[in-house]
């Protein structure tokens, strides 16, 4: 014997089992941080009086409070608009041209790598659209034929 009690191992090594959360309920939906909740209370209750404060400052020059009003008045895009003459997508063989059109676009510079992606992302959830009325429709006949 090591002078040890039997009872003074650890019991897990600190991590819940596989399956078995510590908190199963979990947080309630639409709960927020107490902190959250006070910072809201504090602008809400001054809401009127800061944005006032930062139009006068914008309008006073401050390039900063400018900014800040612009960017909420009109934010800038996010990403750029990208001019192509496709085919109409309304059939897979018009989502293959559509693509070879994306695809020659970018070779001869004409859009960004990043652009070409952004449209074939856009036209790859097109063409699962037009497969998914495809197979719905095809399944709807061999029902039908039952």
């Amino acid at each position: 014997m090591t002078g040890e009690p039997e009872n003074s191992a650890p019991k897990q090594d600190g991590r819940f089992k596989p399956g078995q959360s510590g908190n199963p309920a979990g947080k309630p939906r639409g709960s927020r941080h107490r902190v959250t909740m006070l910072a809201e209370k504090l602008m809400s209750d001054d809401a009127e009086a800061i944005v006032k404060a930062v139009l006068d400052a914008a309008q006073k020059g401050d390039m900063s409070a400018a900014r800040l009003v612009l960017d909420r008045i009109a934010p800038a895009r996010k990403g750029s608009v990208v001019m192509l003459d496709l085919p109409p997508v309304s059939d897979a063989a018009g989502v293959t041209q559509a693509l070879a059109a994306v695809v020659q676009a970018m070779a001869a510079g004409e859009i960004a790598p990043d652009e070409a992606q952004a449209v074939s992302a856009v036209l790859e959830g097109q063409r699962r659209a037009i497969e998914t009325v495809e197979l719905e429709r095809r399944i709807a006949e061999l029902e039908n034929r039952k």
